[in-house]
């Protein structure tokens, strides 16, 4: 699980929650109109934007991803590879239908290889799996960040309605309270939802897209390399490529002790 989204997550709401406190109490915060305005509004404007199924496939999946680690580092792919690479010199393809791996995809592009499968079938399969599953998780990430984009705007037409029959009740001192009550809560609704929800996540889900597909990659050049029977020397050379500068004279000398 990824902890810091938790962790984020429940410290911003710790946060209001006391603010909230000290000042009265939750019941002064709650009000129907003021929640959908904010939430049907842009629920209404996202399936504008977007069709029925990826918002109904892409919100559930950008929760999935924003709260979940990939298992295997950069640093251990490298390793694993490298691993499965010497399995291949020493007993040929045939040897990796008894390797395990615990990531799904370097197991998937194993399996191929011990298949017999050609290069261009390996990657071409690979390839439209990664592309498929990166455009899945941008699909995720654009839709809450539409949802974080539209709630502050529904939140200001909260605050607009609620003026509006504030100013037509002028004459009924005892209802301006509670119209005033509505257009400030609004607007509380729609800037913590976007700032405290939505667009971190989008942001979250952005940042796991490009370290997948960086990870994926990796991983179809690794698997393409042992179709080809390359040394596990020449293999994780080749793959130290995607590890930053910085931590690639850690892993030779890791390797090499």
């Amino acid at each position: 699980m990824d902890i810091s989204t938790a962790l984020g997550l429940l410290a911003g709401l710790a946060v209001l929650a006391a603010l909230i406190l000290m000042g009265g109490d939750l019941g002064m915060f709650v009000d129907s109109h003021a929640f959908i305005v904010i939430f049907g509004g842009a629920f209404a404007a996202t399936l504008i934007r977007f069709p029925l199924s990826s918002i109904f496939h892409g919100l559930p999946l950008g929760i999935k991803f924003a709260f979940t680690l990939r298992r295997m580092t950069q640093r251990e792919l490298i390793d694993e590879i490298s691993n499965l690479a010497e399995i291949a010199r020493k007993q040929g393809p045939i040897g990796l239908e008894k390797a395990e791996t615990e990531d799904t995809f370097l197991a998937k592009g194993i399996r191929l290889v011990a298949d017999g499968y050609d290069v261009d079938f390996i990657r071409d399969n690979l390839e439209r799996d990664r592309d498929n599953f990166l455009t899945h998780l941008d699909e995720g990430q654009k839709i809450y960040r539409a949802i974080g984009d539209c709630a502050p705007a529904f939140g200001m037409i909260g605050t607009l309605i609620g003026m509006v029959q504030m100013f037509a009740n002028m004459t009924d001192p005892s209802k301006l309270g509670p119209f005033m009550a509505v257009a400030l809560l609004a607007t509380f609704y729609g800037a913590a939802v976007a700032n405290l929800f939505c667009l971190p996540i989008a942001d979250k889900l952005h940042g796991k897209l490009v370290d997948e597909e960086i990870n994926r990659t990796l991983i179809i050049d690794g698997v393409l390399m042992i179709r080809e029977a390359k040394s596990p020397s020449v293999v994780r050379e080749m793959l130290l490529a995607y590890v930053p500068e910085k931590n690639r004279e850690e892993m030779v000398e890791a390797a090499a002790a």
